[in-house]
């Protein structure tokens, strides 16, 4: 490029000789011109002779003024061409130029006259007429080029030509060309052409070229374009494939192959690299050239080793070790394993956020005057070393706590919200959480745009840290309206229901984040954003709920495999928000060589409009179990009204009628005694609390359920059976999810009847004990024949773990113990069966897989020591 430019500098030269402008220097004076029309026309003697002037200024003339003594006695008479003559000898100016200007109707005549004062040639005069005041000014810019033509003796530009093109259109670069057909030849204006024809960035090399012929000169641009891109190809990557370089880069085929763009694409591939801690990569490039002005561009990789964070020390720490630190931040060094982790791995944010959450850990611990600095990164080798420089300052303790300004309650009520009056020392999180917590009290009474902060003030010889908590309160806020957007399948009044904040209602923060929770556990919307806007008023507030909806339409099969079922495969189709009225529709079934099951059940959540739920189902069953088959149908009603946010209770009304047949010889005495026809009608009493964060894959809350069942209202069967079940989420450290699960039941037989075996307690599978088939873990009867428990316990505990959190791939660790015992037995916390295994969950678009392996922990004679697996997998329409 730099050679390139030498030889337009020097061809610039060539073509445009500097001499020549100084030779050629004219000085030029022009005189007043004469009016001749019946209408006053007299400011054209003075505005003509102006354009004239300016224009013979570009054109390189010295415009000299005349003497205004000699101004003033110009007179215009047959004497015009001697005193014009006399005015420029007088002044030493080469020409003079003057004229009149006669407009008779529309026509108008531009008559200028041109004299050399210092030579013995006569007037030049230039003529011309045009139609119109509004043409004018075009006849005296032609009449300033004429003059200049006599002026410099230049030639005319008789024609632009352009050659050497091949994929850049000629109009294109004519854009480009300010000069024109029938301009004047000025080198200088050629110059600028050329320079702006450049800056198109096409051509490699741009000549001008000028011949003279009879009719002017013929200006020709001589251009040779650069060569473009053919194909971009990559040697050595191996990190990333070649797609992914490509996205990296700005250039792609068809480009112009201009070195400096190539050069900063060097850069951006040693980017990418070094964004994944290669930071040793080195980059070139090749280009072969090919036919038609292309070339293929070569991008040489040499990627290096990949380098990991060596040691992290700090500097300035004394009262928290190395140890304490390393485990506040994100960056970590590198470990046994991080050839399979990301341990060690540099990245530029993480690492940046470190001190920021360094200086906050020690802020919350006293130092209130902590100062972390940059980190300094130093690559040796292979090698990355960082270290942390700390100022930690003082540490404070906390002074006076108080709380003033717009009271609603007393402060020694509000006091007793506070946090930070239980910590010794002073802590910025807890201060911030307990702001956050008077924001909310406030916002509860109406007050939404109270204002509350913190006013801090150092002790600095009692090292103490005084806090006053200001509180602008404002006014009382109400609801003036709630708009809902997006809802284009879910009706408007299922969304109400559940916000628990109303229209003129007082503002309430704590009711609105419960209602938007509400909204979200309804798994109706993938997405719930609220909004507020100011009101008509200053006391009021715009509530503004836009949801996106997500398929709530359900169809999910699964499958998996038993010592009874062997394998089984089920499915079900389900609409769980059904003509967007929030309405449950289901229909199951379940299918396996030795049972069948179709299920149809139908909820509605809001009776009449009204804080009760109501459903039905109806089902069929068909089990061949090992020494016996059970045929049953039957329906339940169901009831259910919310106690309070989180509580409801339930209540049920069943009807089974089952037929137990093909009894085995050997099969237990409990079977053999419900052989036949059993009616069973029963009720239940439900209480369930949820306060689960959602229903799919939950991070925190709890689900607790009690129940009590009784049946003996006619038929055969009379029992009364109890079940309790908790399950506790717990956030746990990156984004992991702890999981405690338990559950527990007791069943016995009342007097006006019989409990079957079937109402009895199994464990085993996915639900239960994993690792164990279903029904695998049972009691024994005193003849030793299987049958099952009049109780149980079980208690699962689960750490569930994000592979790929924004995708919904979900990895978990889980623990199962339980056992069921007979009648007589005590329940024995000690004999216990017990599982444990890993598995994967992905809440995908489809819906919720599940595959998971569980291990017998403690097998027992005739039962497999090694595990099973188990799935299932659900899609959305």
């Amino acid at each position: 490029m730099l050679k390139r430019g030498w030889l337009v500098c020097i061809a610039l030269v060539c073509l445009f000789p500097p001499c020549v402008y100084s030779q050629n220097v004219k000085k030029v004076a022009v005189l007043p011109f004469q009016i001749n029309a019946q209408e006053d026309l007299s400011y054209l003697a003075t505005e003509i002779p102006k354009l004239i002037k300016d224009n013979l200024k570009r054109e390189g003339a010295v415009i000299v003024e005349a003497d205004p003594a000699d101004i003033l006695a110009w007179n215009n008479t047959l004497k015009e061409e001697l005193d014009a003559k006399k005015i420029g000898l007088k002044q030493g100016i080469d020409f003079v130029v003057w004229g009149s200007l006669t407009r008779i109707g529309q026509k108008i005549s531009l008559d200028a006259k041109v004299i050399e004062p210092f030579t013995e040639k006569g007037t030049s005069t230039f003529f011309l007429t045009v139609d119109g005041i509004e043409n004018l000014l075009m006849s005296v810019q032609k009449v300033s080029r004429d003059i200049g033509f006599k002026l410099f003796d230049r030639a005319r530009i008789a024609e632009i030509a352009i050659t050497g093109n091949k994929r850049i259109e000629v109009d294109a670069i004519r854009r480009y060309i300010k000069t024109k057909t029938g301009d004047t030849y000025v080198p200088s204006r050629l110059s600028s052409d050329l320079k702006s024809i450049y800056s198109m960035g096409y051509f490699e090399d741009i000549r001008i070229e000028s011949k003279e012929t009879p009719s002017g000169k013929v200006i020709t641009f001589h251009v040779q374009e650069k060569p473009t891109i053919r194909r971009i190809e990559f040697k050595g990557n191996i990190v990333f494939d070649s797609a992914e370089i490509t996205e990296a880069l700005n250039i792609k085929s068809g480009s112009i192959l201009n070195i400096f763009v190539i050069q900063n694409n060097l850069i951006r591939i040693e980017a990418l690299y070094k964004e994944k801690n290669y930071h040793n990569v080195s980059v070139d490039y090749e280009i072969e050239e090919q036919d038609n002005n292309q070339g293929d561009l070569l991008f040489v990789i040499e990627e290096g080793k990949k380098i990991k964070i060596e040691k992290i020390t700090f500097e300035g720490n004394t009262v928290f070790t190395e140890k304490e630190l390393k485990k506040v931040i994100k960056t970590s060094e590198r470990g046994f394993w991080s050839f399979l982790t990301s341990s060690g791995e540099l990245i530029k944010e993480d690492l940046n956020q470190d001190t920021i959450k360094l200086r906050s850990y020690y802020q919350n611990n006293g130092f209130i005057e902590a100062k972390v600095a940059e980190p300094i990164i130093e690559y040796q080798d292979d090698m990355i070393y960082i270290k942390i420089k700390i100022d930690e300052g003082r540490k404070f303790k906390v002074g006076k706590v108080s709380i003033t300004g717009d009271l609603i309650f007393p402060e020694i009520d509000l006091m007793e919200h506070l946090k930070i009056i239980d910590n010794e020392f002073y802590s910025r999180e807890v201060v911030r959480n307990d702001v956050v917590k008077i924001t909310d009290i406030y916002s509860d009474e109406g007050y939404a745009y109270a204002d509350i902060y913190p006013s801090i003030s150092k002790d600095t010889e009692n090292l103490e840290v005084n806090i006053a908590y200001v509180i602008k309160r404002g006014k009382k806020v109400y609801f003036e309206s709630i708009t809902i957007t997006g809802n284009g399948k879910t009706r408007d009044k299922v969304i109400r229901r559940e916000l628990r904040v109303y229209e003129q209602e007082l503002f309430s923060g704590t009711r609105l984040k419960k209602g938007v929770r509400n909204l979200y556990r309804l798994d109706f919307f993938q997405d719930v954003k609220i909004d507020t806007l100011e009101g008509s008023t200053d006391d009021q507030i715009l509530l503004k709920i836009d949801v996106i909806e997500k398929p709530t339409g359900n169809f999910m099969f699964g499958g998996g495999y038993s010592s009874v079922d062997y394998g089984y495969l089920t499915a079900s189709i389900s609409q769980n928000n059904l003509f967007g009225r929030g309405q449950v529709l289901e229909l199951k079934t379940t299918i396996s060589s030795k049972s069948s099951t179709y299920s149809l059940s139908f909820t509605e959540p809001y009776l009449f409009d009204k804080a009760v739920s109501a459903g039905f189902d109806i089902y069929n069953q068909n089990r061949d179990y090992e020494d016996y088959e059970k045929s049953s149908i039957g329906g339940r009603l169901r009831l259910g009204t919310r106690l309070a946010e989180y509580t409801k209770l339930f209540w049920s009304l069943s009807f089974d009628e089952s037929d137990i047949s093909n009894l085995d010889t050997d099969v237990s005495d409990l079977v053999r005694e419900s052989r036949g026809d059993n009616t069973t009608i029963a009720t239940s009493v439900t209480l369930k609390y949820d306060s689960r964060d959602r229903v799919l894959n939950p991070t925190e809350g709890t689900l607790d359920t009690v129940s009590v069942e009784y049946a003996g209202f006619g038929g055969d069967i009379a029992f009364t059976k109890y079940l309790a079940t908790s399950g506790w989420y717990y956030p746990l450290f990156l984004n992991t999810v702890g999981l405690v699960h338990g559950k527990g039941g007791y069943v016995h037989e009342n007097p006006n009847g019989f409990l079957p075996d079937y109402e009895r307690f199994y464990l085993g599978g996915m639900t239960s004990i994993r690792g164990f088939g279903w029904r695998d873990i049972h009691a024994e009867d005193k003849n030793g024949d299987d049958v099952g428990g009049d109780k149980f316990v079980q208690l699962n505990i689960e750490w569930i773990i994000p592979l790929v959190k924004d995708a919904g791939l979900m990895g978990v660790f889980f623990f199962d113990v339980g056992n069921v015992y007979g009648e007589g037995e005590k329940l024995d916390l000690k004999d216990t069966r017990e599982g444990a295994g890993l598995g994967v969950r992905w809440y995908s678009p489809m819906g919720p897989i599940r595959l998971e392996y569980g291990w017998i922990l403690d097998p027992k004679r005739n039962e497999d020591a090694g595990g099973r697996w188990e799935f299932s997998v659900g899609t959305l329409f």
